[in-house]
């Protein structure tokens, strides 16, 4: 059985790029249009949706998930990377730190944030990524980013340890390190990460991810198995339905200012342009590709599907 164009969640084991992912699903699927749809940390793990063959063409559209971690934070300790991975900068003592005190932290790093990102990550400075500046001893500065934390809830705190567990519901961009780093700013006595597991990423939960290892060793029809529509993943988008005499004219990448209805609202809008909504479009029942509406124009953005 071929193996379809669709998306495959991966549940990403410590130690591993999100490329090296990508690299050894290439490398058993013999198909070289791969990519994942957000980057984690090598020391982190969980869901990874990695999208295969004509379902790159969409991995923007997964910018708006909303992103779900389950995080361990451990007080006292501050390392030039933010987590464990990193050169410890300073050891505090954090005895003064009270269960209040770090339930008040976690309650104010809610809503709209101003997030520093780490100078240990992949953002670009200059056309050269961040990690390598900051490895090389240059300096530089990184601007502050408005995230948004939708939730921020501690589910473990054993203070003796200086050990708190917490899961955090946030938009693209959010970097976890950075929350533990704040909160043990905000504490007086420094935070580190020591562990991360992404439980969820818009439409993929950690419990329908499968482990790469697992997948390596599996039939071709078992992973066929696995692939899911991309249009089904696209959790952000409305729907759009095309009259019959549409769907060539937008499988040709025309406009329609008519001939189309709008059966469920989108959630995403163009970056370029606020009042741009990004749909998925469909004829006869079959996925088409995207396309934008504004002003009554549907305009064709990604088609997917010819006539």
């Amino acid at each position: 059985m071929a193996i379809t164009d669709g998306v495959i969640n991966i549940n990403k084991p410590e130690g591993w790029t999100s490329q090296d992912v990508c690299a050894k699903l290439r490398h058993r699927l013999h198909i070289r249009r791969i990519g994942h749809t957000g980057t984690l940390d090598p020391m982190a793990t969980g869901v990874l949706p990695v999208c295969i063959g004509k379902a790159t063409r969409i991995i923007e559209y997964y910018d708006s998930d909303i992103k779900s971690y389950h995080a361990e934070m451990q007080l006292g300790i501050v390392t030039d990377t933010l987590d464990r991975t990193g050169e410890v900068l300073e050891e505090q003592s954090f005895v003064s730190v009270t269960e209040e005190m770090v339930r008040a932290a976690f309650r104010a790093y809610t809503g709209r944030i101003q997030q520093i990102p780490p100078k240990y990550s992949a953002l670009k400075i200059n056309g050269r990524r961040a990690y390598d500046l900051a490895r090389s001893g240059e300096s530089f500065d990184i601007k502050p980013r408005q995230i948004t934390i939708y939730s921020n809830d501690i589910a473990v705190m054993d203070l003796d340890a200086g050990r708190i567990e917490f899961d955090v519901r946030c938009s693209k961009g959010t970097y976890i390190r950075t929350i533990c780093d704040d909160i043990g700013r905000e504490l007086g006595c420094g935070a580190v990460m020591t562990a991360l597991e992404r439980t969820g990423s818009g439409y993929f939960g950690i419990g329908q991810s499968v482990g790469i290892n697992e997948i390596v060793e599996m039939t071709d029809e078992e992973i066929a198995g696995l692939v899911i529509p991309m249009d089904e993943t696209l959790v952000n988008l409305g729907k759009v339905v095309l009259n019959d005499n549409r769907i060539i004219a937008f499988s040709n990448g025309n406009p329609s200012d008519v001939g189309y209805k709008i059966t469920q609202e989108s959630r995403f809008c163009s970056e370029e342009d606020g009042n741009t909504r990004i749909y998925r479009v469909y004829g006869h029942d079959r996925f088409l590709g995207v396309g934008s509406i504004s002003r009554g124009t549907l305009v064709p953005e990604k088609v997917i599907t010819g006539n």
